[in-house]
């Protein structure tokens, strides 16, 4: 009786199975007509993905969780627009970064991701639309902003257009199993200072830190040397073939790191977006209270408030805003005139929708 009742099951599983092809190749030969209709413009419409996903989720009766049916339809979506033609993702390498996991999410695994030597690197081929799009790490739950994004930022002509947010898990890698002989970890710093606590209270002291490029570039370095270890995930373990000596040991169990994508299209407005700015303020007391009453005065919420030294002269800085809203949104829009009434320097990073998650 059991073998029965699995064989109907099968069966009706493979019936789905031709039909979910069928409307798949439905939906790409709509996708593909909507690419001729447009005749060459821009294929990536970051709103209307953000809308697509958004509804799905709306729409889902289970048993499938709304972030795997979020990344079920991006890969849909991803080897629709390929279509059209494949997107080119610049982002920091090596090869099993969780910059690359980020721009995977976000874009699907048909985009083509090309590890750049540096962030820097990475905004250059985007400006000189040699790619299309750049995914850079912007801050951390644990340790806060990515000073060098926000810093290319300020003078770069890219324009946000997404983000991405992706829960972080440190895992301790080395080329063979065990522990004893280790002499140092390779790790970014911003790793070496998300797992300062495991690392202090089960390696000894004499086991160097060594900080390096990216996690994808510490997983390399530990497949060529012995007596290293590095902290890197999943992706990177399995690239550069390390073995898994102890997993998720990040110090906070929530680790998340928040990443943007830039490229030079203006988004529209989806109803749940963000609008990123950076402002310069005046040397003088209450200066920064003043330059932002036009926010709180328009009711519009802020998400984020840094500050960064400017380069322009000694103590000056800038002061980088996230805030609830599109810039077309009336009460934003009037809240972005009034300060840049308020100030010498206003510059609209970009709006676009939140975080899919």
């Amino acid at each position: 009786m059991s073998e029965e009742l699995l064989k109907q099951h099968r069966d009706a599983i493979d019936a789905i199975d031709v039909e979910i092809l069928n409307l798949l190749n439905s939906r790409a030969n709509h996708a593909r007509e909507i690419g001729e209709i447009k005749g060459g413009g821009i294929i990536y419409r970051p709103e209307r993905e953000a809308q697509v996903l958004r509804r799905i989720q709306q729409l889902n009766p289970g048993p499938l969780p709304n972030e795997s049916v979020a990344r079920l339809f991006r890969e849909v979506m991803s080897e629709c627009l390929a279509l059209e033609k494949p997107l080119s993702i610049a982002y920091l390498g090596p090869e099993g970064t969780f910059t690359q996991l980020a721009a995977t999410k976000h874009f699907g695994h048909a985009a083509h991701t090309v590890a750049c030597a540096s962030v820097d690197e990475a905004f250059r081929l985007v400006e000189s639309r040699a790619l299309d799009y750049v995914v850079a790490p912007v801050e951390n739950s644990t340790e806060g902003a990515v000073g060098r994004t926000l810093d290319l930022m300020v003078s770069s002509p890219l324009r946000i257009c997404g983000e991405v947010v992706l829960r972080i898990h440190h895992h301790l890698l080395r080329k063979q199993e065990g522990m004893a002989g280790i002499s140092r970890v390779y790790a970014h710093a911003q790793a070496l200072a998300q797992c300062h606590e495991w690392l202090n209270k089960n390696l000894p002291d004499s086991v160097e830190r060594v900080s390096v490029a990216s996690n994808a570039e510490a997983a390399r370095l530990a497949g060529e040397d012995a007596q290293a270890a590095a902290i890197a995930g999943q992706a990177a373990a399995e690239r550069y073939g390390l073995v898994k000596l102890a997993e998720n040991i990040e110090d906070e169990p929530n680790n998340t790191t928040r990443f943007l994508v830039l490229g030079h299209q203006q988004v529209g407005a989806t109803g749940q977006d963000k609008t990123s700015i950076v402002v310069a303020a005046p040397n003088r007391p209450g200066a920064v209270h003043q330059l932002l009453a036009p926010v709180a005065d328009n009711g519009v919420s802020m998400t984020k408030f840094e500050s960064r030294p400017s380069r322009a002269g000694l103590w000056d800085y800038v002061f980088f805003i996230d805030m609830e809203g599109h810039h077309d949104d009336a009460n934003v829009a009037t809240a972005l005139a009034g300060l840049a009434e308020r100030t010498s320097f206003v510059k609209v990073l970009g709006s676009y929708p939140q975080a899919v998650l």
